[in-house]
């Protein structure tokens, strides 16, 4: 009998008592005996010369112990910051990739720029002395927008790469694409730009270098969704020592995004100075610090044309998009504007041409990396917002559009002309349940209820699909990646019949120690009670590649049922051996070994202790202990996808959007836990709505300044900007992983904005505005309003 809180339970998630009672540990509440603080110096400019750093005032203040610059990270022959991903230009150039240091040298390139390190005895006084740090700065023109970076006489963000330009990429057959333009009845062309972002997880970052001369070894403490990656990346290329010497421990964290993935420059300090001073020293970032040093998301600006025959049917779509890359490449900033957005152009579509163009580009901003959706949330929302104008244009009704050219489930598996082959889904399905769920039938009389209180009503929906799991590794590898993406775990049965999962994803928020737990009470027939969820320290788990993308139960879970299967198969022959069978006779289920000649039976706990107490063991044949590790390399990408229906209403005197409802259905494919995955839906949601409404993180196009740095100019959703949400799921269960798992985390953020803003159009359309950049604010909505009754009056 299989037990209550396996897999498709909704089982309440077991770290939250922690968490909602103040005993979780975070970085910033670890605290090392003999601790001591850092602060740092940053750049006020977007772009200078550092002249000379003069530190005599702040050594002479109580408490400081040292400051520490670039020049000594170079006299320590410390490494630069590496990128995680190569991507070569069209014409087969590898990608400019500027050196990164952790402490600025020579110059500066983006406000918030590392110039020097203050450690001190006290938080204050390492802040205190860094305001008395004496930098003179010899201030240089910014390149600020991506666009204009590429102007000839635009300045130089790095001297070395000519024009700002990091690569000039492209993806997909262009002659053919080119071909079904010129047989196209009609053209919709659409320009769009897809907002900078500023993550704002609710933990900042924080790190604690400490270092042990007695072994010659240093400990990182960090708020990373990847422990073993940061680990790899700062001993191999920053601090040169064998990763032997290095441990790195990511505690409970709070909220990543994507923005906790990435090596950042302040993990690297913090460990280096550890040794340089013989001092454990701890940073945590202010809020004001995140804003101009964590990894911001999107920025790019695309010119898309979609081609059609005379029924609407798409024939080629062709994008040409410039993404910026901030002032050096982030770990996998690279990856983010190519292999992650344009294999996703097709959409759930069946479009036989595609070619896509990318212009990445350097520029005097916060480095732009991964945030929730990587890439995806940028296609689905040009072709999301494409496909709706087109049918605006076509005179046909945007449902109708869809279903003519949605790729049908009888295809599956269905190869797209950007590479990737979609194992599973049922498209139309989807639409099918999203339109009855949202009665779309009925929206025109909700239409006329609005306009008689003054107020216009539109409708958009968003049929979006995403690659989740990045794979395989041999694949990923010819495209660049620097870096294997498999997922390691280890299953640790104890003797009294508890265990252990160790494992190399990390949870930030996604609940990993219930679903995890889950799946391994399911395989094993083990109580949940009795499963413990282990990750976060590079001395305690296996080598694996952390969280992002998805990929958690997708690749994570997958290698956890792995390792069971390997436990299950090593269990049925110490059973038969205690039941005096073969291990061909013995059957397995529900964590109860059963001797199909006898009926005789041995629990899986029984067997355990018999593996730990060896009195009555074969160990002729198997060593003692019930203890097994995999590695699992997934197949394909995993492909979640869905179809959003938004309902928004606007205030003509004042251009305020207030979303009347929000219709989800996704196909995550088979589901661990149907509470855990609907406040995922709810959270992504939540960040893309956000996105289309409110958030925009704005740089003075002369200085460099950020504009929007705090939440006094940065506009975070709140819950009254959110409806209540209607999520369902369907489920077609991947083909090519045990668990028939697709992964949810992102989907919100990904379908989110499109629908919403092609909501706001076909609101606005009857006035004339067929497209409005995110984020529809009150402001845009009202002045885009104010023009066009100026337009109608004329």
């Amino acid at each position: 009998m299989a037990l209550p809180n396996g897999i498709g339970a909704s089982v309440r998630r077991v770290e939250d008592n922690r968490f909602i009672t103040g005993r979780g540990t975070y970085t910033d509440d670890i605290n090392r005996p003999g601790q001591t603080y850092g602060w740092f110096v940053r750049s006020p400019h977007a772009a200078a010369k550092i002249k000379s750093i003069n530190a005599k005032k702040a050594l002479a203040m109580p408490g400081v112990i040292a400051v520490l610059t670039g020049a000594d990270m170079v006299e320590d022959k410390i490494g630069g910051l590496p990128c995680g991903w190569l991507v070569k230009s069209k014409d087969g150039t590898p990608m400019k990739e500027p050196g990164h240091p952790p402490l600025a040298v020579d110059r500066v390139r983006h406000v918030g720029d590392q110039v020097a390190f203050v450690i001190a005895a006290t938080r204050e006084g390492a802040r205190d002395a860094a305001d008395a740090v004496e930098v003179n700065y010899e201030p240089l023109k910014a390149a600020v927008d991506a666009t204009a970076a590429l102007k000839p006489g635009a300045p130089l963000v790095h001297d070395d790469v000519p024009g700002n330009l990091c690569y000039d990429w492209e993806w997909g057959d262009k002659a053919k694409t080119d071909e079904a333009f010129k047989n196209a009845a009609h053209v919709t062309k659409l320009k769009v730009v897809n907002n900078r972002l500023v993550p704002n997880a609710i933990e900042p970052r924080a790190a604690i270098g400490e270092y042990d001369r007695a072994s010659d070894r240093y400990t990182l403490y960090t708020t990373t969704q990847n422990p073993h990656v940061i680990r790899l990346l700062m001993g191999a290329f920053v601090l040169h020592v064998p990763e032997s010497k290095l441990r790195v421990v990511a505690p409970d964290v709070g909220g990543g995004f994507g923005s906790k993935i990435f090596h950042y420059a302040e993990e690297a300090v913090v460990t280096w100075a550890a040794k340089k001073t013989g001092q454990t020293i701890k940073w945590t970032c202010d809020r004001s610090e995140s804003f101009l040093t964590d990894a911001h998301g999107r920025d790019h600006a695309t010119e898309a044309e979609l081609a059609m025959d005379k029924n609407g049917k798409f024939l080629g779509l062709r994008v040409h998009t410039v993404a910026s890359m901030g002032a050096y490449l982030s770990t996998f900033a690279s990856s983010v504007p190519t292999y992650l957005y344009a294999t996703l152009l097709a959409g759930q579509y069946s479009t036989p041409a595609i070619y896509a163009n990318v212009k990445a580009v350097f520029t005097n901003t916060v480095p732009v990396d991964a945030y929730r959706g990587a890439g995806r949330p940028e296609a689905c929302y040009i072709l999301e917002r494409i496909v709706e104008n087109a049918a605006r244009e076509m005179k046909l009704d945007k449902t109708e559009i869809r279903r003519r050219n949605l790729i049908p489930a009888a295809a599956m598996p269905y190869m797209t002309p950007v590479a990737l082959q979609y194992d599973s889904g049922n498209f139309a399905h989807n639409l099918d349940v999203g339109l009855k769920a949202a009665d779309y039938a009925g929206f025109g009389k909700r239409k006329e209820a609005s306009a008689k209180q003054g107020k216009l009503r539109g409708i958009g929906l968003s049929t979006y699909i995403e690659a989740c799991g990045i794979a395989p590794s041999a694949v990923a590898g010819a495209l660049g990646a620097r870096a294997g993406l498999y997922e390691a775990a280890e299953v640790r049965f104890h003797p009294t019949g508890t265990v252990t999962v160790f494992t190399g994803s990390h949870s930030h928020g996604q609940g990993h120690e219930t679903s995890f737990a889950q799946v391994v009470s399911t395989k094993l027939g083990v109580p949940f009670e009795n499963i413990e969820i282990v990750h976060g320290d590079t001395d305690r788990i296996p080598f694996g590649m952390g969280t992002y993308g998805s990929r958690s139960i997708a690749v994570g879970g997958v290698a956890i049922v792995e390792a069971c299967e390997k436990i299950i198969k090593k269990g049925r022959k110490i059973a038969a051996h205690v039941l005096q069978t073969t291990a061909d006779k013995v059957d397995f289920e529900d964590g109860v070994y059963k001797d199909k000649a006898s009926n005789k039976t041995m629990t899986i706990a029984e067997v355990a202790f018999t593996a730990y107490v060896p009195h009555n063991f074969p160990h002729d044949t198997l060593e003692p202990g019930l203890d097994e590790q995999a590695f699992y390399d997934p197949k394909n990408f995993t492909y979640p996808n869905g179809c959003y229906v938004c309902e928004v209403e606007i205030a003509q005197d004042t251009g305020e959007v207030s979303i009347a409802s929000f219709y989800a259905v996704d196909d995550f494919g088979k589901i661990i836990n149907p509470m855990i995955v609907e406040g995922q839906v709810h959270g992504g949601l939540g960040q893309g709505i956000g996105q289309a409404l409110l958030e925009n993180c704005v740089y003075d196009q002369q200085s460099g300044q950020l504009i929007s740095g705090s939440y006094m100019d940065y506009a975070m959703p709140r819950a009254d900007n959110l409806p209540s949400f209607n999520v369902s799921t369907t489920e077609v269960p991947c083909t090519h992983n045990v668990l028939g798992v697709k992964g949810c985390g992102e989907a919100g953020a990904i379908g989110a904005p499109a629908a919403v803003m092609n909501a706001v159009v076909d609101a606005l359309a009857p006035l004339g505005i067929t497209h409005l950049e995110m984020p529809a604010t009150s402001q845009n909505v009202w002045s885009a309003l104010q023009s066009a009754n100026k337009k109608a009056a004329d």
